[in-house]
C-alpha cells in the first residue's frame, strides 16, 4: 500500500464547488485508509481544505512550505509536522522524497508545474512511483487531449501516456496506486 501520499493541488478553491468536495472527500480517504498526507503546507483554498479533512479525520498530513511563502500562502499550523524549507526546490524535493505516490487535484500553474516535474523524474528514471490526476468534473480533460496530441506529433512516446493514471474518484486513484507495478520498457527507445 502506498502509504505516503503527495498532493498537488491549488491555493485557491476554483469557481466550481466539486473541487473542494473532492479536494474534503481525499483528504478523509486518506485519514481513514491510515495514509499520510504529504503536500505543499498551505493553509488556504483546496491545499487548506485537503489538510483540514486529514487531520479532522484523525489522520496525518505533513506540509512543506518555503520561508518565502509562510505568509503569502499562510503556512497551515494544525498539521501534524510543518516543515519549512529554503526554497522551492527544496519543498519538491523534500516532498518526492517522503511520498510513495502523487496525486494532481485541480490546481493552477504551480500545481502543473509539480505535477510535470514529478512526471518527468519517473520518464528519466530519478523515481519509479505513481503519478496520478483527480480528474474534478473532467478539469484534466483537456490536458489529456493536449498530451495525446503531444505524442501524435512524436514528443513523447503513447506508451508513457499510460504511466500517468487518472480518476474522478479518489478511492479509485488509492486502489491504482495500490496495484501499480512499475512500468519495464526502454526509457530512451524512439
Amino acid at each position: 500500500m502506498h502509504n505516503n501520499i503527495c498532493v498537488f493541488c491549488g491555493a485557491s478553491e476554483g469557481v466550481n464547488s466539486a473541487y473542494a468536495d473532492t479536494a474534503r472527500r481525499l483528504g478523509q480517504t486518506l485519514a481513514v485508509q491510515g495514509r499520510r498526507l504529504i503536500y505543499g503546507g498551505g493553509k488556504k483554498g483546496l491545499m487548506g481544505i485537503v489538510a483540514d479533512a486529514v487531520m479532522a479525520a484523525g489522520g496525518e498530513a505533513i506540509g512543506i512550505i518555503p520561508e518565502r511563502l509562510v505568509e503569502a500562502e499562510t503556512a497551515h499550523r494544525g498539521l501534524t509536522t510543518l516543515e519549512v524549507v529554503s526554497d522551492m526546490h527544496t519543498r519538491k524535493a523534500r516532498m518526492a522524497a517522503l511520498a510513495d505516490s502523487f496525486i494532481a487535484l485541480p490546481g493552477g500553474i504551480g500545481t502543473l508545474e509539480e505535477l510535470f516535474e514529478i512526471w518527468t523524474w519517473g520518464q528519466i528514471g530519478y523515481h519509479s512511483k505513481p503519478v496520478g490526476l483527480l480528474d474534478v468534473e473532467g478539469f484534466y480533460r483537456p490536458l489529456n487531449d493536449f498530451l495525446r496530441h503531444v505524442a501524435d506529433q512524436g514528443f513523447m512516446r503513447h506508451d508513457y501516456l499510460d504511466t500517468l493514471y487518472i480518476s474522478e474518484a479518489p478511492q479509485t486513484l488509492l486502489c491504482q496506486f495500490d496495484d501499480y507495478q512499475p512500468k519495464k520498457y526502454d526509457r530512451w527507445a524512439k
